[in-house]
């Protein structure tokens, strides 16, 4: 279970404590599990800072603590303070990445059986998508659920996902998709096969969570094949 450890300090001393974080980190790298740290200062009040450090589980954290190279930084880190700063630990009970949780939707919604559904609280109006595959981006939100149509007249298909990242305001998708190929699809006339593509997705979010804009990159050419297209051409 993921543990955080809050550090709340006060020092006039930023730039030292900010350079012994620097020196914790290149002295520890490779033996440290801290995935995540972040450090904070208070707007209202100049001198207070709250670092909080990330790890996989209490365990682990235990383990960087017994480094001595933690044991020194620590004993350097309270020189550095106006006080002896106050740690506090925490085991995570719920963490929701919501820029994450809103990609996820997405891929749901537009499989999502039956009329598609508003977009409103997923796109952004001024949406921009970037698509290899096509001859021009797509741009706003109208333009991106007629590009969803076009694929739900032509499949009844799901998407899986398989990975996702996030980092600032990018989430980063890796998935799979699976369809029925049943109607219309760029003039192909319906197969009734069952194909399969993959692909990754980076979604940029704005401030309110929707998606702003969007590069995808999937296996198209793998598709055309399964459809039969490729044996037309080579004919």
């Amino acid at each position: 279970m993921t543990f955080v450890q809050l550090i709340d300090c006060r020092t006039s001393r930023f730039d030292e404590m900010n350079r012994l974080v620097d020196t914790w980190l290149e002295q520890t790298g490779g033996r440290r599990s801290a995935t995540h740290s972040l450090i904070g200062k208070d707007r209202s009040d100049a001198s207070h800072f709250i670092e909080i450090v990330e790890f996989p589980s209490y365990e682990e954290a235990m383990r960087t603590s017994n480094l001595p190279e933690t044991d020194r930084i620590f004993h350097d880190m309270i020189a550095l303070c106006d006080e002896m700063p106050v740690f506090t630990d925490l085991v995570v009970v719920r963490d929701e990445q919501l820029y994450v949780a809103n990609v996820r939707r997405y891929f749901d919604v537009v499989a999502a059986r039956g009329e598609l559904p508003p977009l409103d609280g997923l796109l952004a109006e001024n949406y921009h998508g970037h698509d290899p595959a096509n001859e021009q981006d797509t741009i706003g939100m109208d333009a991106m659920r007629r590009e969803i149509r076009e694929w739900r007249a032509g499949f009844d298909f799901a998407f899986t996902v398989e990975d996702q990242i996030a980092e600032g305001d990018k989430v980063c998708t890796r998935w799979s998709w699976k369809g029925r190929h049943t109607g219309e699809f760029l003039g192909i006339p319906p197969t009734g096969r069952e194909v399969t593509t993959t692909g990754t997705t980076v979604f940029r979010c704005g401030a309110d969570g929707k998606i702003v804009e969007g590069w995808w990159q999937y296996d198209r050419l793998g598709l055309m094949e399964q459809l039969g297209e490729l044996d037309v051409l080579e004919v």
